[in-house]
């Protein structure tokens, strides 16, 4: 008797990492992230010297060419976002006549709609021209659909002003101070870039089809607003006037916790320290609550901080949009306009992305493990009952 074939090899269960998380897809030369030590580094320098020391200017150059610019490059630079912050006529009229949808909504129309008008090329040079369109032209479109649907005229870009500067010279009429323009500015510095996170991982799949970068950035401001991703700061603020006061901070909590519920601005999927650019933005809270003869607000945001500090050994500390929002707030920036505004810091982040994406792009295209029915016969219609 002829022996009997050996038992196939069964094949290992997948092992499946939902979302993704602690997958390395590739290499990246852009961000560097330390989550257990709470670091955060764009092309090597720390977060805290570019938000102490430079612009935005600075920073959207160092991410898009890979170093700090010169004196002559942050010129010409600067020169070039005053001179493209202009929108062309048909995306004007396509904000006005979506003024009434939310910010994002209105921004992430917008953005495609530019894509359609925007005949540069593809090649590298082109892309990196489109890129600083694209960061010219978001503040525009955010400030002009905030005035029309508050029933004002939209203005104008202001040819000398800095790019924070400008874009709250756009939104409120007037020019700001030189205090409010800089905390202004440092916010976009530390919201410019993030790594892989899901907005810019959703630009660089949308990339690595060979779609424009456009589209990429369509995809890239759909991915950020949803809640989970871009919506903390606006939710913080929410709490901030839930609580009301700060001593209804410590039963707030506790009874959120006890519910199993999340507190706004706690937390992070990399962080399992304090974020590092939370630290910038609280210092600055403080200062501009005082300022404002408001301090009610950062008080109720310290009291949670108080309330929540049991839970920083288990890795739940204050992320970025935990003060960001009340910034946003005492500037006068719209609350449903909070996560537009962390766009506008995001998008030369975003296109460092694609064209890294690109320089040796590979479709990205990950599997999902079956888990559906086993193999079945077909039933004709007929026979189904």
């Amino acid at each position: 008797m002829a022996d009997a074939d050996p038992p196939a090899a069964e094949t290992p269960p997948a092992r499946i990492h939902r979302g993704l998380k602690d997958v390395f897809f590739d290499r990246s030369g852009i961000s560097d992230i330390d989550g257990r030590a709470g670091e955060l580094r764009y092309r090597g320098y720390s977060i805290h010297d570019l938000a102490e020391q430079s612009t935005f200017e600075e920073v959207a150059w160092l991410l898009l060419q890979g170093e700090l610019p010169s004196g002559t490059e942050l010129r010409e630079l600067e020169a070039t976002l005053a001179g493209s912050r202009a929108l062309p006529d048909p995306v004007m009229s396509l904000v006005g006549a979506l003024r009434g949808s939310h910010p994002m909504e209105v921004l992430r129309t917008a953005v495609s709609a530019l894509g359609a008008l925007d005949t540069d090329d593809d090649s590298p040079a082109g892309l990196l021209r489109k890129g600083l369109r694209l960061t010219a032209q978001v503040p525009t479109l955010i400030a002009a659909q905030h005035r029309l649907r508050s029933g004002l005229d939209p203005v104008a870009p202001h040819p000398s002003l800095g790019h924070a500067a400008n874009f709250l010279y756009m939104l409120h009429g007037r020019e700001p101070s030189a205090e409010a323009a800089r905390l202004m500015d440092i916010d976009l510095v530390l919201h410019a870039e993030h790594g892989s996170n899901a907005s810019s991982f959703a630009a660089r799949v949308v990339a690595s089809t060979g779609a424009n970068l456009h589209a990429a950035m369509t995809a890239a401001v759909g991915a950020l607003s949803g809640a989970a991703h871009g919506g903390a700061a606006e939710d913080v603020m929410r709490m901030a006037r839930e609580i009301g006061t700060p001593a209804r901070a410590a039963d707030y909590v506790k009874q959120k916790r006890g519910n199993r519920e999340a507190i706004m601005g706690f937390g992070h999927r990399v962080y399992r320290t304090e974020d590092p650019r939370a630290r910038h933005l609280r210092e600055r809270a403080a200062t501009l609550s005082a300022e404002k003869g408001q301090p009610e607000w950062f008080q109720i945001l310290q009291a949670v901080v108080e309330a929540m500090r049991p839970y920083a050994r288990l890795g739940v500390n204050v992320n970025v949009d935990f003060y960001a929002g009340v910034i946003y707030y005492l500037q006068g920036i719209p609350q449903d306009c909070f996560v537009p505004v962390f766009a506008m810091g995001r998008v030369p982040g975003w296109v460092a992305q694609v064209r890294e994406q690109l320089e040796g792009n590979i479709l990205i295209r990950p599997l999902t493990q079956y888990s559906g029915p086993a193999p079945r016969p077909y039933v004709p219609l007929a026979r189904r009952a």
